[in-house]
């Protein structure tokens, strides 16, 4: 179990963020603790700030009174409503909470479910509980209630960590945001792309797509993004997320910088010449279109076609898993644009191709086809977008942190409250 500790100075911000998703139903208050409940038993947004009110009102001089606690079990634990109405109750007396006002939140807006504790550090008489080593205690207090309550305890877990974390989204799931999030916020780390249109290629391999937004405030054009998940066929299946929702990396503005300097890092790159290389065998090699992807798959690169209505090449980009990178193919030469590849698909002309490459070059284009091959998962038969997806876990292994189930609006709910504080301040 993992414990999230943030202070602010709002408890109206606190409590809006827990009730608002009590009245979208995707969280429930489980209990309250020396808070007023309606006569049916129910908690109001007034009720429970009125709770708060003697101790708030008897603050001496603490900045930040209010605490918002998660508490979040394994994805694999089954914890019961009065498992975790105990836990919330032993985790706050072993914190030095015991006595205080709390309200609970139970959360059900992602793949786990977990708690919220509200409340705060003050007593009745208006003096700050200690917080001291207070990480320390909460990492103690956790072990202690894995114990308690036979749940997996999160040492293991993060030593042990080896299922892959980019997987395409399904959108008929219900956390939706919080797969997008898995993929959106890690690609700029390890992936080098130049282009919206590069970037929306290594996102449809997972069943997103952005779109650019421009409006005007104040007299000011002001540009940003949108992220939407995809079905099956490609189509938008969701309504539109704000990238904001995403992190700073996902933004307009952090986009650019990241194609700016993925331009120049891939310029004069030697595992374009590779990549090159590598499409060209496969092209001399193929018969036709799936040979040609599936030749591309098993080297650990993966093909993103564009087509008009009338099934028309336009635009094809290709994905290099093992330098991770993203290139258009007018990028890598013009023997490599789309209209080539379409004269071949639809009109039956297949390009001849004549390799330039030094014997060097060989050695490490073989070397690499050679490691790909060993991490890939070589079903040539399926070549859906969502399934080269999949393969991609197998080329990845465990090279990213486990994100799965992650509460991405807390985050960002969190980095909300430091902004204010900071805002504050000045």
């Amino acid at each position: 179990m993992i414990a999230k500790i943030g202070r602010g100075k709002s408890l109206f911000g606190a409590l809006s963020y827990n009730m608002d998703k009590v009245k979208n139903n995707t969280a429930s208050v489980l209990a309250g603790q020396k808070i007023i409940e309606s006569p049916d038993g129910s908690f109001t947004t007034p009720q429970i700030s009125n709770s708060f009110q003697t101790y708030l009102a008897a603050n001496r001089k603490t900045e930040k009174p209010i605490v918002h606690i998660s508490l979040n079990p394994d994805p694999d634990d089954k914890v019961s409503d009065s498992d975790y109405k105990a836990i919330a109750k032993d985790y706050m007396k072993k914190m030095g909470y015991g006595e205080q006002p709390f309200v609970l939140f139970k959360h059900n807006d992602i793949e786990r479910s977990h708690i919220h504790i509200v409340t705060v550090c003050v007593d009745e008489g208006g003096r700050k509980i200690s917080d001291a080593f207070e990480k320390r205690r909460s990492m103690s207090a956790c072990r202690e209630l894995e114990r308690d309550y036979n749940l997996k305890t999160a040492v293991d877990k993060k030593q042990n960590r080896i299922e892959p974390v980019f997987k395409p989204v399904n959108y008929k799931t219900g956390d939706t945001k919080s797969q997008m999030a898995a993929v959106i916020r890690y690609l700029p780390k390890y992936y080098q792309y130049t282009t919206l249109g590069t970037y929306n290629a290594l996102l449809s391999l997972f069943n997103i797509t952005a779109e650019e937004v421009k409006g005007q405030y104040n007299g000011t054009t002001r540009q940003g993004l949108v992220y939407f998940a995809l079905n099956e066929k490609g189509e938008k299946a969701s309504n539109p997320f704000k990238a904001s929702l995403f992190g700073k990396s996902a933004g307009y503005n952090e986009l650019q910088l990241h194609f700016t300097k993925s331009s120049e890092q891939i310029q004069d790159s030697p595992d374009k010449l590779t990549l090159k290389t590598t499409i060209e065998k496969a092209i001399q090699a193929a018969t036709g279109e799936d040979d040609f992807k599936a030749r591309l798959k098993s080297s650990g690169i993966n093909m993103v076609l564009r087509r008009t209505a009338d099934n028309r090449i336009y635009g094809i980009t290709f994905i290099d898993h093992q330098s991770r990178s993203v290139w258009n193919g007018s990028q890598l030469g013009k023997n490599l644009s789309a209209g080539l590849f379409n004269d071949w698909w639809k009109n039956g002309s297949k390009p001849k191709i004549e390799l330039q490459t030094p014997a060097s070059q060989k050695l490490a284009t073989n070397s690499n086809e050679s490691i790909a091959q060993n991490k890939t998962s070589e079903n040539q038969s399926n070549t859906s977008l969502s399934n080269a997806a999949n393969a991609m876990s197998d080329i990845f292994g465990g090279l990213l942190p486990q994100t799965a189930g992650e509460d991405y609006e807390e985050e960002a709910f969190a980095r909300q409250m430091k902004r204010r504080s900071r805002g504050r301040k000045r």
